[in-house]
């Protein structure tokens, strides 16, 4: 799956998701000192740390050829099978792309297979998706997106244990100046939904109906000119950081 839709959607995908440093503070942190390092689904590297040898493994040809100058070796593969040995690298790391996989279990595994030390991913608990006024308001289809049993709470973890062995959960609030224009980031500036630039550069409206997403920016643009958003959630402006359900998880292996 994540091959298609990357090579459908991916054209000018650099242009609105670069890294945030505070999120990519706390990734960085999470490898602890693992110097090699596998990035699963790396699209443009934008969360590969430079001062460590990575490699990039990404299935998507036009993600690929937005890499820049100087970039991690990138391999085009997926991520439910690795071209690399076992214990391959110190640390195996995800960046808000293992919710695409065709089997996230599968992909999880191979991760831990190909990492000696630790296994990093940085996305959201998708039993948390109902906290996010977009999809509550205006979005409810994203639900539907979401298989069944991960709506469940507590569920998505124990997926995870399942695969990775014990893992920790540290929670990343987002900032409301975000840079990486992912789905959860515009959650103060509602308005930058309204941009077909911005949208272009989410997953999720790209998997959506395109009905349903023209229904949510027309409510949406009702709501920020009659002024029924502010009055619903205007208290959100005042906040410098929201709690989303994005985590860093962390497996230690060794």
């Amino acid at each position: 799956m994540e091959r298609a839709l990357y090579d459908r959607i991916g054209v000018g995908y650099s242009g609105t998701r670069r890294a945030d440093p505070r999120v990519a503070a706390v990734i960085w942190e999470a490898l602890g000192d693992a110097r090699t390092v596998v990035n699963i689904g790396a699209g443009v590297g934008s969360y590969e740390p430079a001062d460590r040898d990575v490699v990039a493994v990404e299935p998507s040809a036009v993600m690929i050829a937005q890499r820049p100058v100087g970039a991690a070796r990138v391999v085009q593969a997926e991520a439910e099978s690795l071209p690399f040995p076992d214990d391959s690298f110190d640390a195996a790391m995800a960046i808000l792309s293992d919710h695409h996989w065709r089997d996230r279990l599968a992909g999880w595994r191979e991760l831990r297979r190909v990492a000696r030390r630790r296994v990093v991913l940085f996305n959201a608990d998708p039993g948390d998706a109902a906290l996010f006024w977009l999809t509550v308001e205006y979005l409810p289809q994203f639900l539907e997106l979401i298989p069944a049993r991960y709506r469940v709470a507590g569920v998505w973890r124990d997926e995870l244990e399942q695969a990775l062995g014990r893992v920790t959960l540290r929670p990343v609030t987002i900032p409301h100046d975000c840079l990486d224009g992912f789905y959860g980031a515009f959650w103060r500036r509602p308005e930058r939904y309204l941009e077909p630039r911005v949208r272009a550069g989410i997953s999720v409206f790209a998997q959506l109906d395109p009905g349903d997403v023209e229904r949510a920016v027309r409510g949406l643009a009702a709501d920020l000119a009659s002024g029924a958003w502010e009055e619903k959630y205007g208290d959100l402006r005042k906040l410098s950081e929201l709690d989303l359900g994005y985590y860093v998880i962390t497996a230690d292996l060794a």
